[in-house]
């Protein structure tokens, strides 16, 4: 039996709002921004952040199945090749821009993580961007465009919900990459708008985020200043001419 028009539109709303309580639950998943080693030097459950890039990918197909035309209203799909190449290629040029200037500015080098930690970052990197773009900048933002809202006003809603969906602006944590996500959305959405499709965001927002990893050795949860393991072994190291004189305990 076929499903009306109208309650297909209804169930995919549904899956979305789902899609975004994941990206909620992103931290207890140790997934996305959160795919790093705690303060204690735990690393996050590997089943955990295979089940949530699952349960992610997961709604987007559903969401792909069951809207009646995911492509035109949701932006699930390409767009447009060449803009899609062409803006994807500059969207991820600058971001790693950004990433080199705000490690440059932050700690005065490069912060190149372990070789061994690439592979699992590029995974997270690629799955992360993907459900994010499906999310906000195609399922979201083609849901307030069909309910009337303005394009630039249902961008910049879209980008809110965004970059308050990563908790990257709780106590405690570097505004800048509250800034970035919110910064990412909005580019994001800028580009789907104009390629007709999230492939460009997907590829721009991807580039970014494993920019971000490579240059502040972080996934997203950059230390405050002066809080890095190596700030804090230089304040606990002797000044060059010092001498210790007993034990270190004494």
């Amino acid at each position: 039996m076929d499903i009306p028009d109208p309650l297909r539109y209804l169930i995919a709303v549904g899956l979305v709002l789902m899609l975004v309580m994941l990206r909620l639950d992103a931290e207890r998943f140790g997934a996305a921004e959160y795919d790093e080693a705690t303060r204690d030097g735990h690393l996050p459950s590997f089943r955990r952040r295979m089940a949530w890039y699952a349960l992610g990918l997961g709604l987007v197909v559903a969401i792909f199945m069951v809207h009646p035309s995911p492509q035109r209203d949701l932006f699930l799909g390409s767009g447009d090749r060449l803009a899609t190449l062409v803006g994807g290629l500059a969207y991820g040029f600058v971001g790693a821009l950004q990433a080199i200037a705000f490690a440059w500015l932050r700690y005065h080098h490069l912060r190149l993580p372990e070789v061994a930690s690439y592979p699992g970052a590029l995974v997270n990197s690629l799955a992360t961007a993907f459900i994010d773009e499906a999310a906000y900048r195609g399922a979201l933002y083609g849901i307030f465009l069909g309910a009337g809202i303005n394009p630039t006003t249902a961008n910049v809603m879209q980008a809110l919900l965004y970059a308050l969906s990563t908790r990257l602006g709780a106590p405690g944590r570097d505004r800048y990459m509250l800034v970035l996500a919110l910064t990412i959305g909005l580019a994001g959405g800028w580009l789907t708008s104009a390629t007709g499709g999230i492939a460009a965001a997907f590829l721009g927002h991807a580039v970014t985020r494993f920019s971000v990893f490579l240059c502040t050795g972080h996934a997203g949860q950059v230390a405050l200043r002066g809080r890095e393991r190596e700030d804090i072994e230089n304040r606990r190291r002797v000044p060059e001419g010092w001498r210790v004189i007993g034990n270190r305990g004494e």
